[in-house]
This record gives structure tokens, sequence and C-alpha cells, in this order.
């Protein structure tokens, strides 16, 4: 149930990114973040059929698609300095940089393997809360898969200087992706050090995407 969790949670993270990143295409409300994500099946997978033929020759194109459609509209900076925790004073600021962008390309394959778990998910949103005055909001969601119970997703996403939002965490059924992943480098840094856990960041965007799900392979 967990693998099953965690394979939703990344597939439910990539559908709401996506809606940012096509926001200019489809004149979506970047200033507001639940139209942001209330948008994302209509605009994600749009696309994911539209190139499903190349994805099926090509699976690595998967990676092209999060790295055009998603990062521009995802706060991966951010999000891996809080990954980083108490870690981040105790880097210099090359490494911070070579940290960010690692984790950047980490991203890159880890949402380009979660599409392939996408199988006709169905997605409900709650209704939109006054945000007018907050930095951060929780959008909350439920994926529903036939045969299982009901998944609860939060989408966390923050507001930026110029009153745009991004999205930086996501978490599911209490278990937040950002302090799991923060949990897990801090116990590499620590026994490895900071050097080691950036290569193999690095090393993680060279694997190539696997049609493991037979969602993609129809």
């Amino acid at each position: 149930m967990m693998k099953y969790l965690w394979k939703v949670l990344l597939v439910s993270w990539v559908m709401s990114i996506s809606t940012m990143a096509r926001a200019a295409e489809s004149d979506v409300n970047v200033t507001d973040p639940y139209v942001m994500v209330e948008t994302v099946a209509n605009n994600t997978f749009a696309r994911f059929h539209q190139d499903i033929d190349t994805i099926k020759r090509d699976p690595d194109h998967l990676k092209v698609i999060v790295s055009q459609e998603l990062m521009p509209y995802i706060d991966y900076k951010y999000a891996s300095y809080k990954v980083m925790g108490t870690y981040l004073r105790q880097s210099t600021p090359e490494q911070r940089e070579r940290f960010s962008e690692a984790f950047k390309n980490y991203l890159i394959a880890t949402y380009a393997q979660a599409f392939t778990e996408y199988t006709n998910q169905a997605v409900e949103f709650a209704p939109a809360k006054s945000f007018a005055q907050e930095k951060m909001v929780d959008v909350n969601v439920q994926i529903i898969g036939q045969g299982r119970p009901p998944i609860k997703l939060q989408f966390r996403v923050r507001r930026l200087k110029d009153d745009t939002w991004k999205a930086f965490d996501l978490v599911a059924e209490g278990v937040s992706l950002l302090s799991s992943k923060g949990a897990e480098i801090s116990n590499l840094i620590r026994q490895n050090g900071i050097d080691s856990v950036i290569e193999e960041l690095e090393n993680h965007i060279s694997s190539h995407i696997s049609l493991e799900s037979q969602g993609t392979k129809r």
C-alpha cells in the first residue's frame, strides 16, 4: 500500500505542477493557487496523450516534457534548501548551487518516471479558500483509484514576491515528500558528505525511464 501511495503521490505532484507550467499558454491565473492546481488534469495529460506515441518509442521523452513543462514552475531551489535542512548552513555557496541543480535533475527523472504510473485516476478538489493574506497555501485533493480507498493529498504552494505562486511540497496521507526526502538526504550527508550526495543526485538524471506500468503501455 505504501509503494502504491508514493507512486500516486508522485503522479499527482506532477499533475499539479504541470498546471503552472502551462499557465502562459492557457491563460491560467498564476496568482490563484487553487485555479492552477485544479486545472492540472486538463493541461498535463493533454500533452501526455498528445506525445504518447513518442513516449512509447522513447520513454526518456518524458524527461523532455518534465524539463520543458514543469521545472520552470517548481520552486526547486527552495525545495532543495528545505531538503538540506541543517546542513545548508554548513555548505559553501558552490555546494548549495550544485546541490540545487542536482536536486532539480533528480526531480526531473523522478517525475518523468512517475508519469509511467498514470492509469486515468480521478481527481477531486476541495473548494478554494481565501488566500489574500496567506504566504503559503495547502490545496486539498483526493485521488480516486478504482478498487482502492481515496488518497488524501495536500499540494503546498508558496507566494513569491511578485504575487505568483510556485509549488514546493506534497503531503500524502499526512506524509510530506520533502520531509521524507530530507530525512534520507540528511542521513546520507552525515554518512558520506555533501559532495558524495550531490554526485549521487547528479547520476540519477542519467538513468533511463522504464515503461513499467500498464497505463503507459496502452
